[in-house]
């Protein structure tokens, strides 16, 4: 009998509690619906869904006051005071703004579209629908805003959030993955490497310019109509259109990169293989396994793929600058020489082929000085002595006018600055050296 009692107070515990959750979940629906949530109401709010997470047991109950806890941060921000000054907002926002709260958004959001989805009743879709429409230029906001002070894991975590709410969106999961990838997140990253690779993401588009003839720059538009109106209008002039390039290979050599790095060089070399059978034109996928060789010490194979790539695009001066690196790598000066001559051919602004084309001209000074160094003072070693010092002058004049372009188009560098200060040291040109010292 006594356990009979217990039992039934047991079950009328629960059914009051039922009572107060359903009555509090009335309360909190009923403060949502107002078209002004601040000052008391909010606070009452928060109240409310403070009560009622620990008592809801019901599916639809758990799904509703996970909703309205996730939206807090939107009500939130809907009461700033709007008279404050941008600055002051900014800062509001800040304060109620978290990677967190984002996370915590999307899922929330998600759950109750996809629980009114299955139900087949639309008591929230349409305002969650708006709710992201709304909020996500501000979210998009915050995301850059965070990889512009170098917290990229952060930015990466509200980018995939926003696409969490918008799952047409790739083009923000794409630079999800570029975030992680600057945060040292391999394993997120690959995560949204592998589902834009799934969603067959190309990234390929147009984008519409036109002279603004007011400011005198350029603007892009996303859609050519929002261009030609302007155009048509008078305030814009010179329309032109630039092709967005396919990011397929791009995506899949940073698959195969992250596998390597993760030290799964089979599963990478083997990402890169399907990908050049559906695409074996593909310039992009063609130096992305390039790449992997690389990678590998495997230059024979490297060089191989990055000729390959070049009898496709025989003018690309990257490909060329590249094939300089490894020729000079693996001991062939000339042929490295012959392809940074190509590049500067090519593209004159390219200042990393004068950089290393200037050190691949002095790389035989260091033995040259080796031998100096063992010389002795008799007759026989001066004149040799002598002989190696011209060879070293013929060395540094060859460099010294590479090294002057590369200072012409970069003067704040450095170690460019560096380099001519002693060529010139060496020339004895000393109205140069003193010039060059002079400059800010």
């Amino acid at each position: 009998m006594k356990i009979k009692q217990i039992i039934i107070a047991g079950t009328l515990l629960v059914s009051v509690a039922s009572f107060a959750q359903k009555d509090e979940l009335k309360a909190l629906k009923k403060i949502y619906a107002k078209d002004e949530i601040k000052g008391d109401d909010l606070a009452e709010y928060k109240s409310l869904v403070n009560k009622v997470q620990p008592l809801a047991v019901e599916e639809g109950d758990k799904v509703y006051a996970n909703f309205y806890k996730c939206m807090i941060p939107v009500l939130e921000s809907n009461a700033i005071d709007k008279t404050m000054t941008p600055l002051q907002i900014q800062m509001q926002l800040a304060k109620l703004v978290s990677p967190n709260a984002i996370t915590d958004l999307a899922t929330g959001l998600n759950a109750t579209l996809d629980y009114e989805k299955k139900t087949g009743k639309k008591i929230q879709t349409d305002e969650i629908n708006e709710t992201i429409t709304s909020f996500k230029p501000d979210l998009m906001n915050y995301a850059v805003a965070l990889g512009n002070q170098k917290k990229y894991k952060e930015a990466a975590e509200v980018l995939y959030s926003i696409y969490q709410l918008d799952k047409k969106d790739l083009e923000t999961l794409y630079y999800a993955a570029n975030y992680a990838v600057e945060g040292l997140d391999y394993d997120k990253a690959l995560t949204y490497y592998k589902e834009l690779k799934a969603a067959n993401y190309t990234g390929e588009g147009t984008l519409y310019y036109a002279k603004n003839k007011a400011t005198g720059t350029d603007e892009s538009f996303p859609l050519k109509d929002s261009r030609d109106n302007l155009v048509r209008l008078g305030t814009h002039i010179l329309p032109r259109e630039e092709k967005i390039p396919s990011k397929k290979g791009e995506i899949v050599r940073n698959i195969a990169l992250i596998l390597i790095q993760q030290g799964k060089t089979d599963e990478a070399t083997g990402a890169i293989s399907e990908a050049r059978k559906e695409n074996p034109n593909d310039v992009g996928l063609i130096t992305s396994q390039a790449d992997i060789y690389l990678k590998a010490n495997d230059i024979v194979n490297y060089q191989k793929l990055i000729n390959e790539a070049l009898e496709k695009n025989p003018n690309d001066p990257d490909l060329i600058f590249n094939l300089g690196v490894t020729s000079s790598n693996a001991g062939k000066l000339e042929d490295a020489e012959k392809y940074y001559r190509k590049v500067i051919e090519l593209k004159p602004t390219y200042i990393d082929a004068y950089t290393n084309l200037a050190d691949l001209i002095l790389k035989p000074d260091a033995k040259i000085v080796e031998e100096m160094n063992k010389l002795t003072t008799s007759e026989k070693d001066n004149k040799k002595y002598e002989a190696l010092k011209v060879e070293r002058k013929k060395l540094f004049n060859k460099a010294m006018p590479i090294l002057e372009k590369a200072h012409e188009l970069d003067s704040k560098n450095e170690v460019i600055k560096s380099n001519l200060k002693s060529v010139y040291s060496f020339l004895e040109l000393m109205d140069k050296t003193k010039a060059l010292k002079e400059e800010k």
